[in-house]
């Protein structure tokens, strides 16, 4: 299923996005110093468990306009439930850090 939006002749093929998204879901990965990293930056002590369900259940109700590209990382703007900034290595898929909005 294509799906092809043109706005100002500007073509975006949402499939590919779509492609990122299950990707990420399915290759995420984490380092034993991010879970860490995590609750510091986000003041809370979640279990290694928790963190990973958190950002899991952020980037499947994240909508792909919020997925963005720069340089090496994605940054995923989750704004629905969490305010939270995940930031994920494009070549690897490891989680860096997540960030309070």
């Amino acid at each position: 299923m294509t799906s092809e939006i043109n706005n100002n002749k500007q073509t975006v093929n949402t499939d590919i996005g779509e492609q990122l998204k299950i990707d990420i879901l399915k290759n995420i990965g984490y380092t034993k110093l991010v879970y860490g990293r995590i609750n510091k930056k986000l003041n809370t002590s979640y279990s290694d468990i928790e963190i990973e369900k958190l950002l899991l259940d952020s980037i499947q109700t994240t909508t792909l306009v919020q997925f963005k590209r720069k340089g090496k990382n994605y940054y995923i703007t989750s704004l629905n439930n969490n305010n939270i900034r995940i930031t994920i290595n494009s070549n690897t898929f490891r989680v860096i850090t997540v960030d309070s909005l």
